[in-house]
């Protein structure tokens, strides 16, 4: 059962591998510098108040455009 590193793209086997789904501990040090730079962002779902208030700022914006 093989894959792709998700940092380097070299191919990877899953059973035996230490570090999975990298490659080696190299790629997942790089992952993990990533998360903690926040180059990673998971997008959390907004407050039914904060939605409303985004589309009404977003529809008083494109009528100044107009």
């Amino acid at each position: 059962n093989t894959l792709r590193c998700p940092i380097c793209k070299q191919s990877v086997t899953w059973e035996g591998n230490a570090f999975r789904p990298f490659c080696s501990e190299r790629c997942k040090m790089i992952d993990l510098d990533n998360w903690l730079e926040g180059r990673y962002r998971v997008p959390a779902p907004l407050d039914p108040d904060e939605e409303n208030a985004a589309e009404e700022s977003s529809a008083d914006t494109k009528g100044e455009r107009d």
